[in-house]
């Protein structure tokens, strides 16, 4: 899915442009729309959706029988042993496969995934992220890439390991903060403009762009 125009990734790279002007910092933006595809937790819920109604079926069964008798327009059936077993596991596997299926509706999907669930897999596709495309890919590693995943609704500041000892982590949070301010009034490309903005300030103070500096990373927003 396509978050930004052509208008809106226009906007990001002259807001990188202009951040890297001041700093020999450089700023990679990753947009995603995901940071992960959540099979095992759509797994989990639908299994555990099945063995809840197999529970509850052994519990109290007779409900259940009833309504089978009502519709087929039985009078009643004896049922055996092996016949009830067969269907504790139809019921099973019925309920498993409504589960999976409404949970291919992704905004029910992501919100049946638990907010530590999201916030750990959105930090590690961000660090893996910034391991491809940014770390140790400056002269002086001093790269710093913005993620930002929309269906979690989460966003993560990652620093090459030069800026990481001079800025601490919290310094990020005023950046983080401007960001998704916006981002949460639907000013998507507004909110990752100003977070870059941010972002150059930081850099620009502890390391000021030099005569010699050069564009080592590329200043356009990747979309993944």
């Amino acid at each position: 899915m396509a978050w930004l125009d052509d208008t809106g990734r226009q906007l990001v790279s002259e807001a990188v442009t202009a951040a890297e002007g001041a700093t020999s910092g450089e700023i990679v933006t990753v947009l995603a729309d995901s940071s992960d595809g959540y099979t095992d937790v759509a797994l989990l819920w639908a299994v555990g959706a099945a063995f809840t109604a197999m529970s509850v079926f052994a519990a109290f069964p007779l409900p259940f029988l009833e309504t089978w008798d009502a519709l087929v327009g039985g009078w009643g059936h004896e049922w055996t042993t092996g016949e009830l077993a067969s269907m504790v596991i139809g019921l099973g596997l019925l309920k498993f496969l409504a589960v999976m299926l409404v949970q291919q509706w992704q905004p029910l999907k992501f919100a049946l995934i638990p907010g530590p669930t999201k916030t750990a897999r959105v930090h590690g596709q961000a660090v893996r992220q910034f391991k491809v495309g940014a770390e140790r890919r400056t002269t002086g590693r001093t790269g710093v890439m913005i993620y930002v995943s929309m269906r979690e609704h989460r966003a993560e500041i990652v620093a090459d390991e030069t800026i990481a000892a001079k800025v601490p982590a919290e310094v990020w949070g005023e950046a983080m903060g401007d960001m998704l301010s916006h981002i949460r009034k639907g000013r998507l490309a507004e909110g990752l403009s100003v977070g870059i903005r941010d972002v150059g300030f930081v850099l620009a103070e502890h390391f000021p762009r030099g005569s010699d500096d050069q564009n080592e990373l590329p200043d356009r927003l990747i979309e993944v």
